[in-house]
């Protein structure tokens, strides 16, 4: 028999390479996209040498819609059908609202909503022809709450578990289709350094910060035993709770929490970062960060 097929987006950097390598491990055949040409074939060849049965790199931007579709004409094509979907494509804006550039909001807003909206009908265009498949979408415990000067990403990750749990419902008359989403908090990714930013503050992941192989391994559990949402990170329900029964307490706490735990004091020049166009040089698997409780 083939090897199963996995199509994962964001592939050249945190959640994505860990995730590409999971399933590079099992023996499945990866096709991996992101926009950075040249990290794609940098995590093909680590694929390949982890165990995929065939690594193919696709450079895909997900916020358009042809190049998405293009990319599984190209997967299906060359494998004949696709049996998973990963789609952890993300980027990160900071500062407040009022003071964002509007291409910077929209950038990150488009990448979490539109790119999963083009991600998930090619992938269940593929699914329902096939009547089977899994598609896991990694969203953020800030798409449960919500965070100051994070607006941008926060408003992107909300309205992608929006998007999430509409697709749950609509795939009902298909049992085979499983539309599953991993939900973490912070992450030693590259993602904090990559990230858009006017504060005038460098940015670091919140308390607690998990690997992202834990992340993979959520993604991969979900595969094997599909679930509509997985969370990852212990202070994850915590912070959950006290957002939805304690309002005024969580308004009054974030803020100052963000600046001692989320912000760096090392000051920094505004930046587009990886926003509107990809910075390849910057992205790796991993953070600087350690696995930490306490900032």
């Amino acid at each position: 028999m083939p090897p199963p097929v996995v199509v994962i987006t964001g592939a050249s950097s945190g959640v994505g390479v860990s995730t590409a390598l999971a399933f590079a491990e099992r023996g499945y055949a990866v096709v991996l996209t992101s926009r950075s040409e040249k990290r794609l074939r940098t995590v093909a060849s680590q694929c390949r040498a982890a165990g995929a049965a065939s690594a193919l790199p696709v450079v895909t931007d997900v916020r358009d819609e042809a190049a998405v579709q293009a990319l599984f004409i190209q997967a299906t094509s060359v494998h004949g059908s696709v049996d998973v979907v990963v789609h952890t494509a993300t980027v990160m804006a900071y500062g407040k609202l009022e003071k964002l550039p509007p291409e910077l909001f929209s950038g990150a807003v488009n990448t979490a909503i539109l790119g999963t909206f083009h991600v998930a009908r090619s992938a269940l265009a593929e699914f329902r022809h096939q009547r089977r498949g899994t598609l896991v979408v990694v969203n953020s415990l800030l798409g449960q709450v919500a965070v100051p000067e994070m607006g941008a990403y926060v408003t992107g990750k909300w309205g992608q578990a929006g998007l999430i749990r509409v697709l749950q419902q609509e795939t009902r008359d298909e049992p085979a289709i499983k539309v599953c989403s991993v939900v973490p908090g912070g992450v030693n990714t590259p993602i904090y350094s990559l990230a858009a930013n006017v504060t005038g503050r460098s940015p670091r992941p919140p308390i607690p910060v998990d690997p992202p192989e834990r992340i993979a391994a959520a993604v991969l559990r979900c595969v094997d035993k599909p679930r509509p949402r997985v969370s990852v990170g212990i202070a994850n329900p915590v912070i959950i709770l006290g957002f939805r029964l304690f309002p005024r307490l969580y308004d009054a706490l974030v803020s100052p929490l963000l600046h001692f735990g989320g912000l760096t004091s090392k000051p920094t020049e505004p930046s587009p970062g990886n926003v509107v166009e990809p910075t390849p040089e910057g992205e790796a698997e991993h953070g600087p960060w350690s696995r930490r409780l306490i900032p």
